[in-house]
């Protein structure tokens, strides 16, 4: 009989993900002792783990484009606030520098530029001669993920060349710097200026549908005209992953107070930027802009990682005793998953939202998981299929429960009948 290895994870510390990373590192010692084939799987799932929540760090963008083209009203319209100032008249962004937008408790930094072509001296001091003189120094400090080329819906035949010529240059002192080619997505900003004008995009299903046909034939005209022109060149052609056209306007009163959201395709945009950044600057994005669709994909992700590691530890049949660290994987998830719906609880926090789904969380549960371990240990091939199935379904239907609940917004009791229905087999929320 195989020695039996009993692995605790201390309780003393309430931040729920410190508890995963203690976890995740005692799993990592164990996966050294099983064999390659059964391990190789498992650290997969930790690496993800470990890139979702643990090394997760802000995504770079920089934005290039002419004045006007829309590029602070961008960042405000991802952001859903007013964290860039906007140049209506003349050129408002002056030394091109990295800031930090903060949001929701997630962070994106943005590389804010001069815009190319301008016609007047931008309002705040910069020593560097040229727009792109002042982004390179700004370039040479951090890497950008992504490269965001925002172009006017009602500008893409006016004179881009220069603007595309900027972009070359972006990329040329990226590559230099840091060995790196980023993906490219363009921007085309300010569809609603396109013809009818005075249809409403964002509220398409109270306008004319023949004129909200007409303005969508308008965008995608646009959006094959920019994408054609960068595609036109080799140097960008590679790197150019999408292009995409949106609206952004946003408007707020002197007392900051939102008077005017008309925002377009926004959501769109961020899902993206989300495809094509690195995985440890996903899980900020997500919770900075508040999308859904990319928190629901990225909680997705998490929930698949922890039930596969679920599964392959319970099917170890030397471990009877791993109701320690699946309830430690549980709860890092559920607060995973609440950290990227924009909340932040502590292992209570977890461990109460478990018992809210009808989990007999404590003794109960530790008498349960005890006697199936043991029935494991007893019976090792059949026990641990059983075990392995118990805790795969098991957590994804905690999951699924979490993302209904923490990024839904669903009532508990909803969220328990989704758990429910989950753990009986049932896919449908």
């Amino acid at each position: 009989m195989a020695a039996v290895t009993v692995l605790r994870v201390p309780a003393s510390d309430d931040d729920p993900l410190k508890t995963l990373a203690r976890t995740i590192a005692r799993l990592e010692e164990l996966l050294d002792r099983l064999p390659l084939d059964v391990a190789k799987d498992l650290r997969a799932r930790v690496t993800t783990l470990r890139t979702v929540l643990l090394d997760k760090r802000p995504p770079a963008l920089v934005l290039v484009g002419r004045r006007g083209a829309g590029k602070s009203s961008l960042v405000n319209a991802m952001v859903g606030a007013k964290v860039a100032e906007l140049g209506h008249v003349t050129a408002q962004t002056g030394r091109g520098r990295w800031y930090t937008v903060e949001r929701g408790g997630g962070q994106v930094r943005v590389l804010d530029t001069r815009g190319v072509q301008e016609g007047s001296s931008p309002a705040e001091a910069d020593a560097a001669k040229t727009a792109l003189e002042s982004i390179a120094v700004e370039i040479r400090e951090q890497a950008p993920d992504v490269v965001v080329f925002v172009a006017k819906a009602t500008e893409v035949d006016a004179a881009v060349d220069p603007d595309l010529n900027a972009l070359e240059r972006v990329a040329d002192d990226i590559r230099r710097a840091h060995r790196l080619e980023p993906p490219i997505v363009a921007v085309v900003t300010h569809c609603d200026l396109l013809e009818p004008k005075s249809t409403r995009l964002h509220q398409a299903d109270r306008e004319n549908v023949d004129h909200v046909a007409e303005k969508l034939r308008h965008v995608t005209l646009a959006e094959h005209a920019i994408a054609h022109k960068i595609d036109g060149r080799d140097k960008l052609r590679p790197r150019h992953v999408a292009t995409v056209g949106v609206s952004g306007y946003m408007s707020w009163g002197a007392d900051g107070a939102l008077r005017a959201d008309e925002r377009w395709r926004i959501e769109d945009l961020i899902a993206t930027l989300f495809k094509h950044l690195p995985e440890v600057g996903r899980a900020e994005l997500a919770r900075a802009t508040r999308t859904r669709a990319v928190q629901e994909e990225l909680a997705g992700t998490l929930t698949s990682a922890t039930a596969a590691l679920c599964a392959g530890i319970a099917a170890v049949t030397f471990i009877p005793l791993d109701v320690v660290m699946l309830t430690a994987l549980q709860a890092g998830m559920v607060a995973g998953i609440a950290w990227i719906g924009g909340r932040t609880i502590d292992r209570r926090g977890a461990s109460e939202f478990m018992a809210g789904l009808g989990l007999q969380v404590g003794v109960a549960l530790g008498l349960r998981e005890t006697a199936r371990a043991i029935i494991k240990f007893l019976i090792p091939a059949g026990g641990a299929l059983v075990s392995a199935a118990v805790a795969f379904t098991g957590t994804k239907a905690i999951g699924a429960a979490a993302r209904a609940y923490y990024i839904r917004g669903v009532s508990l009791e909803d969220a328990r009948n989704i758990f429910q229905r989950r753990r009986s087999g049932s896919k449908k929320d």
